[in-house]
């Protein structure tokens, strides 16, 4: 087999040529290319490889075994070489309306598609993204309507005792306004930071959408970074660190529930914002959800919106045994007692039927069920993915602040 080293140059070669050629009226290779029955075709040019793989969620899935367990990963498709050198696979089915990532393997060796520029990074990873319209990804899209603004910003935490970053997206109108707006607080999963939502959750595309359709009201959204131990996502903080699930390069002051009243003072010492509970919602997915969860409980009478995507029992979130989980189980279920006394509009708990912590959901709900809390249940198909994020806060986002 050639040297990897050898092709991923001439592939580099190869492709910036294509790029130059681009500049100067030549015809560059399209990938990936959507047709008109919504099938895709991928392309690739280099000629020196010898085995060429495109992998990504717009394929089936399939199962690996290892020491550990069985995991569910994206399957792969094999490219066919052409006579100029150009690797290419069309799907064989047209694709259901989605975002979808990819990535190409070059043989061995993992690389982006050059002749795509849209990519996103997930967790440690950088991926190839495109969006099939024509259904749900629509919302996904930058469309022709009135956009938002979205600011990154600094606020101090003296809880955490440092400055931290943010992520707020402001509804079409708002500088030129002088209304006050409700705030929905989203927050992310483990592998994430306040990058996230905004990146592979679409967010800002999602707001300006539903806000233009009439099906959303114009809101403040706030994106804080829920790690307590990193103030920033990588690349955005002093701290030389690399994005792991979890993970941080210090141990944590305080806990994210401790320290959000910090991030709420400076969402309405800044933002133009009504201040009472009707008009504030918090919701996220997996970690971003027991944060949620724990958030609203923490703060009783704070919240009359409350979201939980994906997200595994709240006393899963401290506990390193059974005692310790029934513990602050019997805890969390004394603060919802509190809860449902004080009240609240919404109590929304979504999940896919095939995540792994389907049954850690289903579980919750059952103690809810135990004190006559009272919530609304949305199962998906699907599992632990950004696809189902990104539809839960395409339907969640509607229901607050009617």
């Amino acid at each position: 087999m050639r040297n990897i080293s050898t092709i991923l140059i001439a592939l580099f070669v190869v492709t910036s040529g294509v790029a130059q050629e681009a500049l100067w009226g030549g015809q560059a290779i399209i990938s990936p290319e959507i047709n008109e029955d919504k099938s895709v075709t991928f392309r690739l040019n280099a000629p020196l490889a010898e085995k060429v793989e495109v992998t990504g969620d717009f394929l089936p899935r399939k199962i690996i075994k290892s020491n550990t367990g069985e995991y569910d990963i994206p399957g792969t498709a094999v490219l066919v070489k052409n006579n100029k050198g150009v690797w290419e696979f069309t799907t064989p089915e047209p694709l259901t309306s989605e975002l979808y990532s990819y990535s190409f393997n070059v043989d061995g060796q993992r690389t982006l598609d050059p002749a795509n520029v849209f990519m996103i990074r997930d967790v440690a990873t950088v991926t190839s993204v495109f969006i099939v319209g024509g259904g749900q990804a629509d919302l996904y899209k930058v469309n022709d309507v009135p956009h938002g603004t979205v600011a990154r910003r600094w606020y101090d935490s003296p809880t955490l005792k440092e400055q931290r970053r943010i992520t707020i997206y402001t509804p079409p109108g708002y500088e030129n306004s002088k209304e006050t707006y409700p705030v929905f607080y989203l927050l992310h999963g483990s592998g994430g930071d306040e990058e996230a939502w905004i990146a592979l959750g679409r967010t800002a595309q999602i707001m300006d959408n539903l806000i233009a359709q009439g099906k959303a009201i114009p809101m403040i959204v706030v994106m804080p970074n829920g790690h307590t131990q990193n103030p920033a996502a990588p690349g955005e903080t002093h701290r030389d660190y690399h994005p792991a699930m979890g993970g941080g390069p210090r141990e944590a002051v305080a806990s994210m529930e401790d320290s959000f009243g910090d991030i709420i003072k400076f969402v309405e010492s800044n933002y133009r914002v009504d201040k009472s509970k009707a008009k504030r919602a918090v919701a996220g997915l997996s970690m971003g959800g027991m944060h949620s969860a724990a958030i609203s409980a923490q703060y009783p009478n704070t919240f009359d919106y409350i979201g939980i995507f994906s997200a595994p029992p709240i006393a899963s979130m401290r506990s390193r045994n059974d005692e310790e989980r029934s513990k602050y189980a019997d805890e969390f279920l004394k603060k919802l007692q509190v809860q449902k006394q004080n009240g609240y509009k919404l109590y929304w708990i979504a999940c896919g039927d095939t995540d792994f912590l389907y049954q850690g959901v289903i579980d919750s709900m059952k103690k809810m069920d135990e004190i006559g809390f009272s919530y609304t249940y949305r199962e998906s198909d699907g599992g632990h993915i950004w696809k189902n994020w990104r539809i839960y806060l395409s339907e969640f986002a509607p229901m607050l602040f009617k």
